[in-house]
């Protein structure tokens, strides 16, 4: 499946991830490098007209951090979400105080999904 890239959005991208989050910062450590099981991840990652936090194209899983930028947005994050799955993507989000206080449990929901999408993939 070819996912569309918008290549306006690189710079915009590239000024998010200079600026990142400290929840970003905390689970890209985590992420980077192919430390979760193996797979790459790629963060501020332009798809389609949207940029994600954190994308897999291996896995087409997309890690989003809901904080103060999605307080008010729960509309627009749904139409979001819809257009993106509509092209075969699969969504983990997480809230902000969750990645800061609850590492350990983001991270067993991020292996626990991955788990199962190999046990989907690779039994049929």
């Amino acid at each position: 499946m070819k996912i569309y890239y918008n290549p306006k959005l690189k710079p915009f991208a590239r000024k998010l991830r200079n600026n990142s989050t400290l929840s970003e910062v905390l689970l890209w450590n985590h992420l980077k490098g192919k430390k979760m099981k193996g797979y790459a991840f790629h963060r501020q990652k332009p798809i389609d007209n949207y940029i994600v936090d954190f994308f897999s194209p291996k896995l087409n899983l997309i890690i989003e951090i809901d904080g103060e930028s999605h307080e008010f947005k729960g509309e627009e994050d749904y139409i979001r979400r819809v257009q993106l799955e509509s092209l075969g993507l699969k969504f983990l989000r997480f809230a902000d105080i969750d990645v800061k206080k609850n590492m350990e449990e983001v991270l067993e929901g991020v292996r626990n999904w991955i788990e199962e999408y190999e046990r989907e993939y690779f039994c049929n």
